[in-house]
């Protein structure tokens, strides 16, 4: 099973920039997008089903902000929208296809996290969030295998951005989150599973780029895109690649195999 996760920044504006015109050549079973930043009005019709991928979409109720998109291949046992907490399933950030069969519960998540960025109100959202997300996450992994996909908004480790010196006080590398990824891939702990690292555990790996100066020329990055995996599902990665041939958005898509099918 391929499955690529994708920050798409606009879905308008990737689309523009021939996003899904590459999606179809790469012959993916799932495809995770986030920031679609649109509606029913605009997606139906346009960008709901690319090729054999159908999409289901979680939008925000705020116009041209947030909203996830899952396509799949498979038709699924059941859609999940949001993780029941208000504040955020207004937001649009979790879609969730089940393919349930006899003997197997297995879930696909595309996800949004919150970007703390703009200021100390949407930081505390974003912890607020992390909060509420991390026991949601480990009653799904009691209950079934999965693997989540999305913009993850934290760079856990040094080797996940380039300049780490200058962003320790900053979101997206406060010791706070870290220590927030730290619990949920710890076997001790969460038990999911970092999949990217487990096949590439090379430095300057990132999948976004600030728009400011030249940091996507000189890959100045940060590694903000993730495949989270219950240990069973993760112990199947075979291969990863982040694509950087064309600028859909400020992310690169991320793509990873697993040795399974829906």
């Amino acid at each position: 099973m391929r499955f690529i996760t994708a920050n798409l920044n606009g879905i308008r504006s990737a689309a523009t920039k021939g996003f899904f015109d590459w999606m179809p050549q790469q012959q993916a079973d799932a495809v995770g997008v986030q920031e679609v930043k649109a509606q029913n009005d605009v997606v139906e019709g346009v960008f709901c089903t690319h090729d054999k991928l159908k999409g289901h979409f979680h939008y925000a109720q705020k116009k041209g902000y947030s909203g996830v998109g899952l396509y799949t291949a498979e038709e699924p046992s059941d859609v999940i929208y949001g993780i029941g907490v208000e504040e955020f399933d207004l937001e649009g950030r979790w879609i969730e296809k089940r393919f349930d069969k006899p003997g197997r519960k297995l879930s696909l998540i595309s996800c949004y996290f919150p970007s703390g960025s703009s200021g100390e109100e949407r930081q505390q959202a974003k912890f607020r969030f992390l909060a509420a997300m991390y026991p949601h996450l480990m009653q799904l992994k009691s209950e079934r295998e999965f693997i989540l996909v999305g913009d993850v908004n934290i760079a856990h480790k040094e080797i996940d951005l380039k300049n780490w010196k200058g962003n320790l006080k900053n979101s997206g590398f406060l010791p706070e989150e870290r220590a927030w990824v730290t619990q949920l891939i710890d076997p001790e702990q969460g038990g999911l599973v970092d999949v990217f690292r487990t096949l590439n555990d090379k430095p300057e790996q990132y999948t976004w780029w600030s728009n400011r100066g030249q940091a996507y020329a000189k890959n100045v990055g940060w590694r903000l895109d993730y495949h989270f995996a219950t240990p069973k599902l993760a112990a199947l990665a075979q291969r990863e690649a982040i694509f950087t041939g064309t600028k859909f958005s400020d992310h690169a898509p991320l793509t990873i195999d697993y040795d399974f099918k829906l």
